[in-house]
């Protein structure tokens, strides 16, 4: 009888790749985890238990089919594995990255409800696809029968290249049209390399090149371009331009100098990565190299920031947050890799105001918890006479993100925001109130995940193309 290659839980135990030394990944930008050996990933994803309802699947946005391409895993069907795995996502080996797992598909693994350990899923995924690559199985996008129409697509990230994707597949001209210099939005210049490095953003947007997507870069709507223009070029527009606006500190002193936004400091230090140079950096700007550092945020954003300070060669990196660690919205994982690294948090801590100009210190006052607010969490409250103060010369923003105003940016009215400033969109088609104009990503959800970002840009490609074919039909008839 044909030995059982899954359930090995109770016997094997759950086992993440090596992660490099905190001292050694401080010193460099490279991602702080090695790739599983063909034994090692055949292992851990022999754990798998092959649910019959697979909550790691339903838990997913782009309801992976995680358990079949885990059991071709563990029984050394990589490139089927592979196949499977890109049928559902357009960037699996991004999305093994940066997910928050623990979060996600781990965080509803069945073994780990019954005390065995999460399988790891995102590293097995990241696995199959980097293997995929290196074995030449990722082929050229070979598009079907050339179709007439075109479509524009405002924004690089995730979203945008998700539809580009679908798009482009279908026969479809698609314009991609970005603001910065290189696509990818955030994955190229939001997210550190020792999250994600750059050539996997990269080769995946030359893939879409060498398909025929064309990239118009360096191109901000609304100045150097007209949005009415862009309608009246192509059959159909897509907006998956992404949240960019940096929420702002109150308090005195918070518009001084050495208070800066943590897009514009996350964005340069990815520049040099690149090998560009930064003035920005070179003046001292947004380098953190011996300087006390204070970022002020709890979520993924702030991570990243701390992070980058402690490789850019900060004296002392500190992450302020008005709530306590299991309260926090960053990946718990993040938090640890950043404790590792030498950052301090300091948990239920908010910022009142600043000293300087440039800043020399933070004034800070301590909160406690208290009822729960509207979303059920535990609203942070003063604790009144505690007050203190944190010496910094660099204070990073990382508040969250919010929607520009593109009605007003871009002279079109008619385009509907909602209370919150991001684009109405029908859940299911992510159409807008416009005729011809989709929308998706964090431009619609608010500052959100990639791997949503990425299911909506699927789905959206995919209505795009049933209303031109319909449209088509309609023409010929």
């Amino acid at each position: 009888m044909a030995k059982q290659p899954m359930l090995k839980f109770v016997s094997v135990e759950r086992d993440m790749p090596e992660k490099r030394a905190a001292e050694a990944r401080r010193e460099d930008f490279h991602e702080i985890y090695a790739e599983y050996a063909a034994q090692k990933a055949a292992e851990q994803a022999s754990r798998c238990s092959q649910c019959g309802v697979p909550y790691c699947q339903s838990h997913c946005p782009l309801h992976n089919n995680i358990p079949d391409w885990l059991h071709m895993t563990a029984t050394g069907r990589l490139k089927e594995a592979y196949e499977l795995s890109q049928s559902t996502n357009t960037f699996p080996e991004i999305c093994g990255r940066i997910c928050p797992q623990d979060r996600l598909c781990e965080g509803n693994c069945v073994i780990e409800q019954s005390g065995h350990g999460t399988v790891t899923i995102g590293a097995v995924e990241k696995y199959i696809t980097d293997t995929a690559w290196d074995n030449g199985w990722v082929e050229p996008i070979t598009p079907s029968a050339a179709r007439d129409e075109s479509v524009a697509i405002i924004g690089s990230g995730p979203g945008g290249l998700a539809a580009a994707d679908v798009l482009v597949r279908a026969g479809v001209k698609v314009t991609v049209y970005d603001r910065h210099d290189r696509a990818g939005g955030l994955m190229t210049y939001g997210i550190p390399g020792f999250k994600l490095e750059k050539d996997i953003v990269m080769r995946r947007v030359k893939l879409l090149e060498d398909a025929g997507v064309e990239f118009v870069l360096n191109c901000n709507v609304g100045e150097d371009l007209s949005f009415q223009d862009i309608r009246a070029k192509h059959d159909a527009v897509l907006l998956a331009t992404g949240v960019y606006k940096g929420r702002d500190l109150s308090g005195p002193g918070a518009g001084g100098k050495g208070i800066v936004p943590a897009l514009d400091y996350l964005t340069c230090s990815n520049k040099l990565s690149f090998g560009d140079t930064v003035p920005e950096f070179e003046s001292g700007e947004l380098n953190a190299e011996g300087k006390e550092v204070v970022v002020i945020g709890g979520g993924d954003t702030a991570m990243d920031c701390v992070r980058t300070a402690i490789r850019q060669g900060a004296k002392s990196v500190k992450c302020l947050y008005r709530r306590d660690r299991a309260n926090m919205p960053g990946s718990q994982r993040e938090t640890q890799n950043a404790e590792e690294e030498g950052v301090e948090f300091v948990w239920l801590t908010a910022p009142k105001g600043f000293v300087g100009d440039p800043v020399t210190d933070v004034m800070v006052q301590k909160m406690r918890l208290g009822a729960p607010d509207a979303t059920g969490r535990r609203s942070p409250e003063v604790i009144e006479g505690a007050d203190y103060t944190e010496n910094a010369d660099l204070v990073i923003k990382a508040l969250g993100f919010e929607p520009e105003d593109l009605p007003t940016l871009w002279g079109e009215k008619d385009l509907v925001v909602t209370r919150w400033g991001t684009v109405k969109a029908a859940f299911e088609t992510h159409q807008t109130d416009l005729d011809g104009v989709w929308a998706v990503g964090d431009i619609v959800r608010g500052a959100s995940l990639v791997v949503w970002a990425i299911r909506d840009g699927r789905e959206a490609g995919a209505n795009i193309l049933e209303h031109l074919s319909l449209a088509a039909r309609i023409a010929a008839e």
